[in-house]
């Protein structure tokens, strides 16, 4: 029989206000965390992949517990990621009694300091945040984190590998005798060093689903590229899912940059996320993704954490990564809350001694994508000069003289016969034709 949030400890009233959120069974990480974190005193390491619910498995029992008759910050949530830190506290707050929202903080880089400061002269018991905005803080003596009860860290993989001083100095600030529940989806050897260096020598070991650690329902392929036709590939698989939404991964902001501007001008419907731009242009891009206004995001690997959009059907690794943790990270932004998904990673020939490695670490199976041959690339090609032609604005600086003159060339020319005319004409540029040895331009 299932258990019910009631079966693991959560009071009615909270019970209630999810059942309105439509949450009404929890999920394995949900199941086996609530009790522990409720009724037991260790600390807790736990292992769980992305979108299997943690923020509800840590978020619910730290409601439960906080003390809102209190001016202390008595739990301390870090993330590695603004975008991860907003997504915890939308969540926390929705979750929230009416008396608990306004006790409910968040406080992370790319927004104003001076805010957040203010923010926090209303003594909040929750506090998420990321660790370098939360330095600076108690560097500026903004926030008291001598009162902590409950420290959470959040894709802690992801922060002991980017952000490893930040943490290490938040650590050495808040009291020795907390509790704390870190949540990873790997177990990298910082993972381990931090457990045993700054948590209680009776950590309880807490494991969901890690069975299916390369994601139940994922399909890992990889398609093998020359460089001088990594694009066009690209870009024949990305019209194979017109319409279906999708995350491709970068390694650099560059690249990001020069990926989104090349899909820009093929008029694929895309935007791009990275460290280096403002907090605003990253959330009105998330936005449209979120609400579907666009279908592909390009993206660093940290400016996606926190992603969690539901209808993701493939993830694209541009660039292999360089850690076995940051695939996991990638690929689990599909085939969230039990849908299907794929991971395809564009890969060189020399990068192709590197998938059985992958295979090995993470227990995973990939199969050999079939790259489009050079007469479908060619034929995607002018699809897509077609879709530009479509999307082009009229000139309006054309005079009404020379438009006339023109419509008078092609006035006895039905729309078929302009049409093969007009492409006939693309293919005479961008091919050989045949029967002679014209160059490709």
């Amino acid at each position: 029989m299932l258990k019910t949030f009631s079966d693991l400890g959560i009071h009615k009233e909270a019970v209630a206000r999810l059942e309105k959120l439509d949450i009404t069974i929890p999920t394995q990480v949900q199941e086996k965390t609530i009790p522990f974190a409720l009724f037991k005193k260790k600390d807790m390491v736990v292992l769980a992949k992305t979108g299997t619910g943690k923020t509800a498995a840590f978020g619910l029992p730290m409601l439960q517990k906080i003390d809102t008759n209190s001016a202390t910050v008595q739990v301390l949530i870090l993330a590695p990621t603004r975008e991860l830190a907003r997504q915890i506290h939308s969540n926390l707050v929705a979750f929230a009694a009416p008396k608990q929202k306004e006790k409910i903080a968040a406080v992370y880089g790319g927004t104003s300091i001076k805010e957040q400061t203010d923010m926090l002269k209303n003594n909040p018991n929750i506090v998420v945040a990321t660790p370098g905005r939360l330095v600076d803080l108690i560097e500026r003596q903004a926030i008291d984190v001598q009162k902590i009860q409950y420290f959470i860290l959040d894709e802690a993989d992801e922060m002991v590998s980017a952000l490893k001083e930040e943490v290490e100095t938040i650590i050495k600030e808040i009291p020795e005798n907390r509790r704390t529940l870190l949540f990873t989806a790997t177990m990298p050897g910082t993972i381990k060093q931090l457990v045993q260096n700054y948590m209680s020598k009776h950590v309880e070991y807490i494991e969901t689903d890690m069975d299916t650690l390369g994601h139940k329902g994922i399909d890992h392929q990889y398609v093998v590229v020359e460089p001088i036709e990594k694009l066009n590939v690209l870009m024949h698989f990305l019209n194979t899912k017109n319409g279906e939404r999708g995350i491709i991964f970068c390694k650099t902001k560059a690249a990001v940059n020069k990926l989104a501007k090349n899909l820009a001008i093929n008029k694929f419907s895309s935007g791009a996320i990275h460290g280096s731009l403002s907090q605003g242009i990253r959330d009105r891009v998330m936005g449209q993704f979120r609400d579907g206004n666009i279908n592909i995001l390009v993206a660093t690997d940290l400016a996606a954490r926190g992603i969690d959009v539901k209808e993701v059907s493939y993830v694209v690794n541009y660039h292999l990564p360089d850690r076995y943790d940051t695939y996991i990270h990638r690929s689990g932004r599909t085939a969230r809350a039990g849908a299907t998904g794929l991971s395809l990673s564009v890969i060189q020939q020399d990068e192709v001694e590197e998938i059985p490695e992958f295979e090995e670490d993470l227990g995973l199976k990939f199969t050999e994508y079939q790259k489009a041959n050079a007469q479908s690339i060619e034929d995607n090609n002018t699809l897509l000069w077609a879709k530009k032609i479509f999307k082009t604005k009229p000139n309006r600086d054309v005079s009404e003289d020379v438009k006339a003159k023109i419509k008078t060339v092609f006035h006895h020319l039905t729309k078929e016969e302009l049409i093969d005319k007009v492409l006939a004409n693309y293919l005479a540029q961008t091919s050989p034709s045949k029967g002679n040895s014209k160059k490709k331009k």
